[in-house]
């Protein structure tokens, strides 16, 4: 039933849609020479010593704009609002615990005002049900960060079936995607004397059983891809070192990552141990560990596991694979792979419709449980398998709406639901997969009056004729002449579907005041299924680009609002997006919220996880590849006298995912153009921008305080 990802743990944080989504990927920071410049840099760049990240020169740099861009910001009157008012809804004591099934326990992860760094604690699923749950403390990471004087940002757990009492916890300092990984005793609420520690780095570990772990970390120099993943994988026992650890498989230099799972059934009993090596971002080869040593499974490149259920593994189709379509959701016999790892007989379960996508996946301990969405629209379906057949029923949770899986439980077979869209606030449901009922357990309450407002679907036609669907929140009495302040976000890339959920942030700090909220679903995402994403990859990315431009005419062309009044905001892939889009069309936007971007593609393939993206967008090293980047990359296409809309531009010095050196060259050549620019460089919290509560709080009132200056005054 259980498929334990070495390179994953458990993240108990919800995300909401207004989140700065992020390219999928996970490396340490890049190295530098004495000079300040990264090795093998080009020397027509005015601004390479920005990539240094802790340099002394860059950081007076960032300090200057940071101390230039909060002193207009935190200015506005309207500032301290927005941050009250956002803390109030990030902190509100009244959220709804995020659970996640542990044997008998439910398991939460909580911030608070009084825990900002946050409690890992349990409850029993009757205290759940009721208004105010009974919690245990497990872990304080408040009391552990003060303790070791250290800024520890919590990153999940990874515990040993069936008890679960033994885990690894992953530790970041100041919210980096590299970790310390520390074995944990869940009874005793204690880090073990003398257990498990592993140092800081990128990787993961999974257990094969109390004194044994598959280990894939950094072992020492030449064990890292170019991405900063390791390639290798090791078995380590009770009280050796990485450095005594037996090797198991190995990739190669040149790959993305390589690591293992530990495949189990609801029992907790190993059935089996995947290797999995990543050639590509996209791509991963499996091999079954067996007494023999590793054994190549022959499937496609691009097929992901998703599950694992009477004796069934659960795959999801990236490519075609004889008979069986991109897209499609098949099985394979686990115990026929076994006894015959080289001849997969897969069989359909699943083939979604051209404007469907399987978005979600899970086991319980009898159930195979899907969330399939039809025109960005989600439901649920059990799978049952008997007779060797699969059949299904539709779960009777609410429609129209993003329907999200949640945790499942192996003793039996119920499974958690999120429901949301735009205007309804988060409802958690608990369902049985067996007999089908569905209950609601707990409502988020209103953050936001949106009696007023109503959510519309579009559908706008891109250059190439395809119709991209995309969602407006407004006001009812918003009048149709082009007046409305509206706000734009897009993601495109990585197979990221962008889904209806409700924000109290967006809501409250946006459309409350008369804004208007607009999500586009471009190519590049997954809201269609892998081809939708395909068809923006590599020479294909304007696409998406085009797209997202299209959704602003659209709304242009409808009169929902104008180029004064329209602004945009991504983060990661999506800051690309805002890059692009502001340095293609600065004609259509008057404000861009940059978050966390990707912006230099022409080096973006040698700083940090930037190696790994390549197979999203292509290697500028390759002369055919290098010229379609160079079409779109937004760094390079700063010029003067192009009329950009004054932009936001915000990153971490503790981003260890995307460079914080795209976002501070950006920055650095408007500025050199003579273009005004806001520009906001927050010294912790990773890819997020924000290692606590009332950071994102800042963040969100900044950024909301800027879109009401630009679009709204």
């Amino acid at each position: 039933m259980r498929l334990l990802l070495a390179a994953t743990t458990a993240s108990f944080a919800l995300m909401t849609a207004a989140s700065a989504q992020t390219p999928p990927a996970q490396t340490p920071a890049a190295q530098t020479s004495p000079g300040g410049s990264p090795p093998g840099a080009a020397s027509d760049d005015p601004f390479l010593w920005l990539e240094d990240v802790e340099g002394q020169r860059a950081l007076d740099w960032v300090r200057a704009r940071n101390t230039r861009s909060l002193g207009v910001l935190q200015a506005d009157p309207r500032f301290a609002r927005f941050q009250d008012a956002a803390l109030r809804i990030l902190e509100a004591k009244d959220r709804i615990p995020a659970p996640g099934f542990v044997n008998d326990e439910i398991h939460n992860f909580w911030q608070d005002p009084q825990q900002v760094r946050g409690l890992w604690r349990r409850t029993t699923l009757d205290s759940y049900r009721s208004a105010a749950p009974k919690w245990e403390t497990i872990l304080d990471v408040d009391t552990l960060s003060t303790a070791e004087g250290a800024n520890w940002v919590y990153k999940g757990s990874n515990c040993l079936p069936p008890a679960q009492t033994r885990c690894l916890i992953a530790l970041s300092n100041g919210g980096k995607d590299a970790v310390e990984l520390r074995e944990f005793d869940v009874a005793a609420k204690r880090f073990v004397p003398n257990g498990v520690k592993l140092p800081e780095s990128k990787g993961g570990a999974t257990w094969l059983d109390e004194n044994t772990l598959l280990v894939s970390r950094d072992f020492g120099p030449g064990t890292l891809t170019a991405s900063g993943y390791p390639f290798i994988v090791k078995r380590m026992t009770r009280g050796q070192t990485l450095e005594q650890a037996q090797e198991v498989f190995r990739g190669k230099p040149e790959d993305v990552s390589a690591g293992a799972s530990a495949i189990r059934d609801a029992d907790g009993k190993l059935q089996a141990v995947l290797l999995h090596r990543s050639p590509k971002f996209f791509e991963t080869e499996y091999s079954l560990l067996t007494d023999q040593g590793a054994v190549r499974l022959p499937m496609p490149n691009k097929v992901s596991i998703a599950g694992y259920v009477d004796d069934q593994l659960i795959l999801t189709l990236e490519e075609n694979w004889g008979d069986y379509r991109i897209g499609d959701l098949v099985g394979l016999d686990l115990s026929e792979l076994k006894a015959a790892p080289t001849r997969p007989k897969p069989y359909l379960i699943l083939r979604p419709g051209p404007r469907q996508s399987i978005e979600g996946v899970t086991t319980t301990r009898n159930k195979l449980v899907v969330a399939l969405y039809d025109e960005v629209k989600g439901a649920a379906y059990v799978y049952d398998r008997k007779g060797g057949q699969w059949t299904r029923r539709k779960l009777a949770l609410p429609e129209n709406a993003s329907v999200n899986i949640g945790s499942a439980s192996e003793l039996n077979d119920q499974v958690f639901f999120t429901v949301s869209n735009y205007t309804t606030p988060n409802t958690l449901w608990l369902a049985d997969a067996a007999s089908g009922k569905v209950e609601k357990l707990k409502s988020l309450p209103e953050r936001w009056n949106s009696a007023d407002h109503l959510v519309e679907q579009h559908q706008a036609t891109s250059k190439d004729g395809a119709k991209v669907p995309y969602f407006v929140v407004r006001p009812r009495a918003a009048k149709m002449d082009g007046s409305n302040p509206t706000l734009l976000y897009g993601y495109g890339g990585y197979q990221n579907s962008l889904l209806p959920g409700y924000s109290g942030t967006v809501g409250k700090l946006w459309l409350e005041d008369g804004g208007t909220y607009v999500v586009a679903n471009t190519r590049g995402g997954g809201e269609f299924g892998p081809s939708w994403h395909q068809a923006a990859q590599g020479p294909n990315r304007q696409r998406a680009h085009e797209d997202f431009v299209a959704v602003a005419q659209d709304l242009i062309a409808r009169k929902i609002t104008s180029p004064r009044r329209l602004g945009i905001m991504g983060g990661s892939q999506g800051g690309l997006f805002m890059g692009v889009a502001m340095t293609q069309h600065p004609e259509l936007f008057n404000a861009a919220v940059i978050q966390v971007p990707l912006f230099d593609m022409m080096r973006f393939h040698k700083l940090l996880a930037g190696n790994s993206w390549i197979a999203e967008y292509g290697d500028p090293d390759i002369p055919e590849q290098r010229a379609w980047i160079a079409e779109y990359s937004p760094y390079q296409k700063l010029a003067a006298g192009k009329g950009y809309p004054e932009p936001f531009i915000l990153t971490s010095t503790k981003d260890d995912r995307v460079h914080p050196g795209h976002a501070r060259k950006a920055a650095a050549k408007l500025e050199q153009l003579g273009y005004p620019y806001f520009y906001y460089e927050n010294t912790d919290g990773g890819h997020s921008a924000a290692a606590n509560l009332k950071e994102s709080a800042k963040r969100a009132a900044l950024e909301y305080t800027y879109l009401t200056r630009k679009l709204k005054d």
